[in-house]
């Protein structure tokens, strides 16, 4: 065929730019778009063969290579697909003609926002070369037996050159000679590392060849068969057979009913660096209503935030797409960990229109259900395993509810509360006959706390997850009729009378000066401590508020949160046991007021130890209580 040379045919001269500049943010994407358009080759030939439109051998092997010349600085992808004819070449390679085409240009070309928010497979895949390359090349063969081979030949993507090709077989071979600013960035390990992020799991068997390693290491085995043969050693070749670097049948695309436990335990530790098993998962493999396939694994966690960088991979057909998009997914899920293979999915236009599409939110409400029926499933069937499950999964259940309505709505009857005493109840089961949930945030430090909220009846569970103030006041909110009060917030006693509040008030004033305190007076029982804390609940959420605010701080004159002592002001409630042997020998000492000074200091001991008991006192007050404390045993004995 003569030499034919022309321009490529595209409506704005800009568009390459903008290719640049906005389609493909991320300098690697190219080499997904290579690979993507040689499986697509693949896929469509042998789709041919399935319609008895072509034929093709019983042992045929499908492959793509990547090929990489170091001494030559050019990078190939090869493939044993459909392969073009001349009139294809000129149909989708020198008319570029994309869907929303002009929109993307007349909408991006004058903006500099929402970068990162655009997503590749445009239909410009192909050019997405000339990103890194100063020369593209293309050698192809149709399927068509009597057509001939082409060459396509191109410096800037838009004056090319077509002309006979040497290609015997059927295919496509796209080589880029790399340019200056490309060959700094991708080596021969860098484009190794490409391939496994986007084609790990690609459909056709993807092979990845080093021409200058693969001729290093020939002289290597060249060497150590002659150093055998000269000793008189027999040498035995290595199988230097060329091995794929993806899984062409990743798990996800295997019905369950295949799959054994094993199997997903192997999938997932391949996939995620992480040593733990997960707890258990979901399968997805649908064809309707949506066409979607792949595994969410439950992993085990430290219950607190982690980085989510990763967690939860979109792939397009099996090639990998990107990390945690949240207009697919909802980022509450991210605290799970999973592939998903949206082959449907609408990845043309920009994450800000993905936010409006019908189909992605529907496949977002149908991920949401499909992870709410599993966890209702493990919860209705093996609630002994949900509740050693509990622990791990909490946080992503607590947060998932605070962030999405459905799932809050799936979930709310299964959300559980471990009780201080070891089991686990739901939010129905802990208010039968009661308006009140006392909780918790330190058994430990509130033990005596907890000891006086079971002796009235109430089961204490613990809330001592970072999430759980926010949690409790939003299903306070979504149950008006219920509260969460924590054990210290009241004290069920009997009130002592006004007299003797007013002398227990003089009395602790006159010891702790400079602390406001408010104190009440209260008949807890003989065989409890002499005093306790109370904080409200009320009071303990403004602390919290309080403590937020202070993070704000500036220092400056300005600083709207300099004024937090008066917007917050921080009173103890002291509430004094009258049945407390010690507290009528405390009062029968500052009646004889013979040893106020002993009295003082025994009031200061008794308030420092109702703070200790409710995990609310300092360094200082812990070394003063403790040194009182050896005083007295000291004293006992001698």
């Amino acid at each position: 065929m003569a030499i034919k040379s022309g321009k490529v045919s595209v409506t704005t001269e800009n568009i390459f730019p903008i290719i640049r500049q906005w389609l493909y943010s991320d300098q690697d994407i190219f080499v997904r778009e290579l690979v993507s358009n040689c499986s697509d080759a693949v896929s469509k030939f042998k789709r041919l063969v399935e319609l008895g439109q072509t034929t093709a051998a019983e042992d045929e092997k499908y492959f793509i290579n990547v090929v990489y010349d170091d001494n030559a600085k050019t990078l190939s992808f090869e493939d044993n697909g459909i392969g073009m004819s001349a009139e294809e070449i000129d149909k989708y390679i020198n008319q570029i003609a994309f869907s929303g085409a002009m929109d993307f240009v007349t909408k991006y070309q004058e903006q500099s926002t929402d970068k990162a928010g655009i997503i590749g497979h445009f239909g410009l895949g192909f050019y997405s070369a000339f990103m890194v390359a100063d020369e593209v090349t293309i050698e192809t063969k149709s399927y068509v037996a009597d057509e001939a081979a082409v060459c396509w030949k191109s410096e800037d993507g838009m004056d090319y050159e077509i002309s006979e090709s040497s290609k015997e077989g059927r295919g496509t071979i796209i080589t880029l000679k790399l340019s200056e600013e490309a060959q700094a960035i991708f080596d021969s390990s860098k484009i190794r590392s490409v391939l496994n992020k986007y084609c790990s799991f690609m459909p056709v068997e993807l092979f990845y060849i080093d021409t200058v390693q693969e001729e290093k290491n020939k002289e290597e085995e060249e060497k150590k068969r002659k150093e055998k043969e000269e000793k008189g050693e027999e040498y035995i070749a290595p199988d230097n057979s060329l091995k794929p670097m993806n899984n062409t049948t990743p798990l996800w695309a295997k019905k369950p009913s295949e799959c054994s436990d094993e199997d997903y335990v192997t999938f997932y530790h391949d996939v995620f660096p992480d040593m733990r098993d997960p707890l258990f998962w979901i399968h997805l493999n649908m064809d309707y209503p949506f066409t979607l396939q792949g595994i969410l694994y439950f992993p085990k966690t430290d219950n607190v935030y982690q980085s989510l960088e990763g967690r939860i991979k979109i792939y397009n057909h099996q090639v990998f797409v990107a990390d945690n998009i949240e207009e697919v997914i909802p980022d509450f899920l991210f605290l799970l960990k999973g592939c998903l293979d949206c082959s449907d999915l609408p990845l043309n236009v920009s994450r800000s229109a993905l936010q409006q599409d019908e189909y992605v939110k529907k496949l977002s409400s149908h991920i949401i259900k499909k992870v709410s029926d599993k966890l209702n499933d493990v919860f209705k069937k093996e609630r002994e395993s949900f509740e050693k499950y509990w622990s791990d999964i909490s946080v992503f259940v607590k947060y998932g509810m605070l962030k999405e309505e459905k799932f809050y709505d799936k979930t709310k009857d299964i959300c559980l509360f471990k009780l201080n005493n070891g089991g686990f109840k739901t939010i129905s089961e802990l208010t039968d006959g009661k308006d009140t949930i006392r909780y918790t945030t330190d058994s430990t430090a509130q033990a005596a706390y907890i000891a006086m909220a079971e002796k009235d009846g109430y089961e204490v569970v613990i809330l001592d997850e970072e999430i759980d103030n926010n949690f409790i006041s939003f299903l306070e909110y979504k149950n008006q009729n219920i509260k969460f009060k924590r054990v210290d917030s009241e004290l069920s006693g009997t009130e002592g009378d006004e007299t003797l509040k007013t002398k227990l008030a003089d009395l602790f004033a006159a010891a702790l000066t400079g602390t406001q305190i408010d104190v009440s007076a209260m008949g807890l029982g003989a065989d409890s401590m002499p005093a306790f804390i109370r904080e409200t609940e009320e009071a303990r959420r403004m602390a919290e508020m309080r403590a937020q605010f202070e993070k704000m701080r500036t220092g400056k004159e300005d600083d709207p949160y300099k004024n937090l002592d008066t917007m917050f002001p921080i009173k103890v409630d002291l509430v004094v046991n009258t049945d407390s042997p010690l507290i009528s020998k405390l009062t029968a000492m500052k009646e004889m007021g013979t040893k106020d000074e002993d009295a003082n200091r025994l009031a200061q001991h008794i308030f420092d130890q109702a703070k200790l008991a409710h995990g609310s006192l300092d360094s200082e007050g812990l070394k003063r209580f403790l040194e009182y404390n050896s005083k007295i045993l000291a004293d006992s004995i001698s």
